[in-house]
């Protein structure tokens, strides 16, 4: 019983084309890994067509889900810039009061109870 050749991947890799398919016509065992190996080749090379209008597809869809976050911020943006009451009320750093908020306050500020 002879051993099975396991040097197809350093031939492919490391040896140059001509040592390359001088081992390939002499070993049996090679020639299958590389029969094999020459099909799934041709099999990824019929689906990338396929793969890469799909990645194109996708890419469309991340374009119109990006402006349309785009156009809601600049709507939202737009709102609190040209809404006066909105902008003079909500600034960095301050903090809305009880009279701010309509409701009835005392001279310290504090929510008046009947």
């Amino acid at each position: 019983m002879t051993e099975k050749c396991s040097k197809y991947e350093a031939y492919f890799t490391f040896a140059s084309e001509e040592d390359f398919k001088k081992h390939l016509e002499e070993c049996e065992d090679c020639r299958k890994e590389h029969e094999k190996m020459q099909k799934i080749s041709s099999l990824v090379q019929e689906v990338t067509p396929y793969y890469k209008k799909k990645r194109q597809s996708s890419k469309v869809f991340k374009i119109a889900c990006s402006l349309l976050l785009f156009v809601f911020l600049a709507t939202g943006i737009g709102i609190i810039n040209f809404n006066t009451d909105i902008s003079d009320t909500l600034r960095y750093g301050t903090t809305l009061s009880a009279e701010d908020l309509g409701l009835p306050v005392d001279s310290y500020g504090l929510i008046m109870v009947e």
